[in-house]
């Protein structure tokens, strides 16, 4: 007789037999993908953690513009578009909000939708132009001027409160220019008439005009579109009257600069015998371009420095020239030390009338040394090499008093390498074959993420940019631009077959009708060098190119003046990078903006097929 238990186990193994083969399949499968989820999870937890994705919602600003200026071709020579100039002040963070007041007029900020153009989408196109909301503002330290609400608040700050008008006066009674009435009707005007465009930071004492009844009015503002905060000089002529509470009023206001009573006083330039005297110059006393020394001899010898020689990049692009520059001067500052800054630029052929390279162009022409030296530890290379050859000579043959020098050779010895070096002076020499010898390759590979480039260091040159405040001001701030991009790219019909025609005379007046309203002011930002190719917009707008405005670096100007006496009295030309930074610049001024790619034209803004 068989045993029960015996029985039981039989029939489980029978049963367990007898499973469908569906439910084994389902079994494994569970398995499977059990595991499969737990490696996922794995693998997701070490990317997440040591993986940066290249998203630019996580870039910063210079992040982008480190990108777009990073993208190179063949033989790593930069080809990049130079007809939108930026630079550091571009990428400025906006005031903190801890410090910054609301303006009561930032709703006011948004013109009609009418007037309002498409701007384009490509964020490198945008990165440097403030939002219309971008009227938050701190005061400046160095005016102790009144936050940008009171200047709109019709001078809550800057206007002294005065007493009651006496009712005991007469409407034909003179003007008295002295009277602080008769500035607070300018402020008041002012703070009505350009609100949204600038900031007014302070005034000095209304003068007499040319004749009874006008008065001289200056002023110190900063742009509501420029992060920076650099400031202008503005002196207008105003018409008053005497209302009939007694009060101040103005009836009409000159353009910009038209107040020439209250104009700063101007310097005459020394007389040579060899020349005649140039004009008398206004200078800006806000620009100080001296070269800073290094003191004694014993400084010298206290000091850290990061001396490049000149490579492959001379007369170069201009990106590339920044790209570089920028490179070693983020390459001094990691490694704690001064970088020797020469500040002889040549220029190359592209931005020359005379299609040469020019190598007598002077890095103040074009951007902001004063800005340089606060900045950034920089000493300048002929001041640096003098400090040095004196010190050899004096040191003579003492023993243990010699400079130490470490050469490096290639950009192959990084910075990373050199972070522990105790040498006075670290010289980088750039003495091989191109693309080995240009200064950025210092940076790339595993520098790149070690070596931070310092844009904010370098901005455009006060000198152009009072230019560009000329320019926008004789528009009174009220404009609207169009960037229109021909010369190569409209010829190479390869890459960009349909720009010629999108961008011609009749097809921009088609369009431009349809984003903005006619009769505006209307200011052309553009590289097409025949003045007259834009008349046919001149039937629907005030038209304004670059080259109506001419006498801004004439002879007889401001522009002219100083730049001929940082070139050892010798006249400076205004080239071709000149103009791309001044049109950018205005541009970047405008309440509103038409652009070439994703506005005028189908193309793409790097050729086909890169949209």
């Amino acid at each position: 007789m068989k045993d029960p238990g015996e029985g039981d186990a039989l029939v489980g193994r029978a049963a367990v037999r007898e499973l469908p083969l569906s439910q084994k399949a389902i079994k494994v499968l569970g398995n499977v993908c059990f595991s499969a989820f737990v490696l996922f999870v794995l693998v997701f937890t070490v990317v997440a953690i040591t993986y940066q994705p290249p998203d630019p919602w996580f870039d910063s600003p210079k992040a982008i513009i480190s990108k777009s200026l990073a993208a190179t071709l063949p033989n790593a020579t930069f080809r990049t578009d130079d007809s939108v100039l930026r630079t550091g002040e571009d990428l400025a963070p906006s005031p903190s909000p801890k410090n910054a007041t609301a303006s009561p007029d930032a709703s006011d900020n948004s013109t009609d939708t009418s007037d309002i153009a498409p701007t384009s989408s490509d964020p490198a196109d945008n990165a440097s132009t403030p939002d219309d909301t971008d009227n938050v503002s701190t005061p400046d330290p160095a005016d102790n001027a009144s936050t940008p609400d009171a200047a709109d608040n019709a001078t809550s700050a800057l206007v002294p409160t005065l007493p009651p008008p006496s009712t005991d006066c007469k409407s034909d009674a003179p003007i008295n220019c002295s009277d602080p009435r008769a500035l607070a009707a300018i402020r008041r005007f002012n703070a009505r008439v350009f609100r949204r465009s600038i900031i007014f930071l302070n005034y000095e004492k209304s003068v007499p005009g040319s004749v009874t009844g006008e008065c001289d009015a200056s002023w110190r503002f900063r742009n509501r579109r420029e992060k920076s905060w650099r400031r202008y000089r503005d002196y207008r002529r105003f018409h008053l009257a005497i209302a009939d509470n007694c009060s101040y009023v103005v009836v009409s206001a000159g353009k910009f600069h038209s107040g020439s009573n209250a104009a700063p006083k101007p310097l005459p330039s020394p007389r040579r015998s060899s020349s005649p005297a140039p004009p008398t110059q206004i200078p800006d006393a806000e620009i100080n371009d001296t070269i800073p020394t290094l003191g004694s001899e014993s400084d010298f010898r206290k000091g850290k420095y990061l001396y490049y020689t000149r490579g492959g990049d001379y007369c170069k692009g201009m990106n590339q020239y920044l790209w570089s520059f920028l490179c070693g001067l983020g390459e001094a500052q990691f490694l704690n030390r001064t970088f020797v800054l020469d500040l002889n630029i040549c220029l190359p052929a592209t931005y020359n009338p005379s299609g040469r390279n020019d190598e007598s162009k002077d890095f103040r022409y074009y951007f902001d040394f004063e800005h340089l030296k606060e900045s950034a530890s920089v000493v300048e290379e002929s001041e640096f090499l003098r400090d040095w050859r004196r010190w050899e000579k004096a040191s003579g043959q003492k023993r243990g008093a010699k400079i130490t020098v470490r050469k490096v050779p290639t950009y192959k010895v990084t910075p990373m390498q050199l972070q522990k070096d105790k040498s006075a002076i670290i010289w980088r020499q750039f003495e091989g074959a191109e693309p080995e010898n240009y200064w950025y390759r210092v940076c790339e590979g595993s520098a790149a993420k070690s070596i931070q480039r310092p844009w904010h260091s370098i901005w455009k040159s006060k000198r152009l940019m009072n230019i560009v405040s000329q320019i926008a001001g004789r528009m009174d701030w009220d404009y609207d631009a169009v960037h229109v991009i021909r010369g190569e790219k409209a010829r190479n019909k390869q890459l960009w077959p349909n720009l010629d025609t999108d961008t011609s005379p009749e097809a921009l007046a088609q369009k431009l009708t349809k984003m903005i309203r006619e009769w505006r002011n209307l200011y052309v930002a553009t590289n097409e060098p025949f003045y007259n190719y834009f008349d046919k917009l001149r039937s629907h707008y005030k038209v304004h190119l670059l080259d109506d405005y001419k006498d801004l670096w004439g002879s007889r100007s401001e522009w002219y003046n100083e730049t001929m006496s940082l070139n050892n009295g010798r006249p400076v030309e205004f080239d071709g990078y000149m103009r791309v930074a001044v049109d950018t610049e205005v541009l970047y001024r405008a309440k509103n903006r038409v652009e070439t790619f994703n506005n005028l034209t189908r193309d793409c803004k790097d050729g086909i097929n890169t949209c």
